[in-house]
């Protein structure tokens, strides 16, 4: 069974001894992603639409780095600090996963920095077009 832990360089992630994505046979988790630039600064302060797009990419890439696809994707969970986003959110999350989609989920929560709208985090399963897993 393939087992793969991939780190996103998050200054979190060691002290809190995490993974940014992690695959366990077809299954793969990405953890909470914000829309924190590499340089540490806020990617879109106060636009959830721009940040939920940003955030998305970052996504991809975590899913990219284990040996999936967007295309996999069957949960996300959007957590917002102000709700009120939420329809950027669907807008951007529509034009992401358009064929795809998948279940999801939005709260209400408080983040961690002022203009950070939301915090995304996406389950997936690897499998083909048929939707058959192979359990390695």
């Amino acid at each position: 069974m393939v087992v793969m832990t991939v780190s996103g360089g998050g200054r979190f992630e060691k002290i809190g001894s995490y993974s940014r994505a992690k695959r366990v046979g077809p299954f793969v988790y990405v953890a909470g992603t914000t829309a924190v630039e590499p340089s540490g600064k806020l990617h879109a302060p106060g636009d959830t639409y721009t940040q939920t797009l940003f955030i998305f990419k970052r996504i991809e890439e975590a899913l990219e780095s284990v040996g999936a696809e967007m295309r996999h994707v069957v949960r996300t969970r959007a957590f917002f600090s102000d709700i009120k986003g939420g329809g950027e959110f669907v807008r951007a999350h529509g034009e992401i996963f358009v064929g795809i989609e998948p279940v999801t989920t939005g709260v209400e929560a408080g983040l961690t920095t002022p203009g950070m709208m939301i915090e995304i985090e996406v389950d997936a399963v690897i499998h083909d077009a048929d939707g058959n897993i192979d359990p390695r």
